[in-house]
């Protein structure tokens, strides 16, 4: 499905609710994904950094004027391989302990149409600061079921490791120097007093009481007892019974106390795993 146009959606959104053509939308990092990919040997490996914090400028009149301004948790990597994500933390590559963020500033836009472009900027990884040029697109901007505004966008740029120091086997080595990065942003529109903005009251659920229909069970019929016959007037005297001595009384025993359930171990979460693994190694 095509996409709509910012100046399509400024005319129908923005424009009708008297809104300014510049808006903000914070990144939103629980649908934010900063992807990666890069050469194992003779195939690739990927995987991605979901921590990223930041501010999108979107222009709506003019393109050329939005920014970005976003900051990545190096610690937030996550290549679903813990023991390969600590060795890429530690000093060999990454260095977290000592460059625990990596940051991006834009410094300019050049639409070549209402949703793609080309994006430059300044990309700080370990510590060095070098530019990158991104390619851009707008994947949309729509009302959220919550009754707030979201922008999707999406970016893609190469870099090689080597121009920011990062220099373990980049020449002939298992592990290639260029990284594919593929940015997925997600951005939550902010009113003017920099709060997430409400176009409308979201409509509130109410828990509904879902009765499910219980099947017939047939109850089992009465058994009719056969009647007795008649007893005689005269009782029939049973012949008495010994007396049987007393029981021996034993002594109460003591109760013991029911051994103590262990208490459900908790696991960490792979962030704490990573956290326990660095804290010797980084030192």
């Amino acid at each position: 499905m095509k996409l709509h146009s910012l100046a399509l959606f400024a005319a129908l959104v923005y424009a009708a609710n008297g809104m300014a053509d510049t808006q903000t939308f914070s990144i939103d990092n629980s649908h934010s994904f900063a992807n990666w990919e890069i050469r194992h040997v003779v195939a690739h490996t990927s995987g991605t950094f979901h921590d990223i914090k930041g501010k999108v400028l979107l222009d709506t009149a003019n393109l050329a004027k939005s920014s970005v301004e976003a900051t990545i948790s190096v610690y937030s990597l996550n290549s679903s391989h813990l023991r390969r994500d600590v060795h890429l933390l530690t000093d060999e590559f990454l260095d977290a302990r000592d460059y625990p963020e990596m940051k991006f500033a834009s410094t300019g836009v050049s639409p070549v149409s209402a949703e793609r472009g080309l994006m430059t900027g300044q990309l700080t990884l370990h510590g060095v600061t070098k530019p990158v040029t991104l390619e851009y697109q707008i994947l949309g901007v729509a009302a959220d079921p919550w009754g707030g505004m979201r922008a999707g966008f999406k970016a893609t740029t190469r870099i090689n490791r080597a121009d920011f120091g990062i220099t373990k086997y980049a020449v002939n080595g298992p592990v290639g120097n260029e990284v594919e990065i593929n940015l997925l942003i997600e951005g939550i529109q902010l009113g003017a007093d920099g709060q997430p903005l409400v176009v409308k009251k979201a409509v509130e659920e109410k828990p509904k009481a879902i009765a499910y229909p219980m099947p017939a069970v047939a109850l089992p019929a009465p058994v009719v007892q056969p009647a007795s016959s008649a007893q005689p007037a005269t009782p029939v005297v049973q012949p008495a019974t010994a007396v049987q001595p007393a029981p021996a009384i034993q002594p109460a025993t003591t109760a013991q106390p029911a051994p103590a359930a262990p208490a459900a171990e908790k696991k960490d979460s792979v962030e704490d795993q990573l956290k326990k693994k660095l804290k010797g190694l980084l030192k």
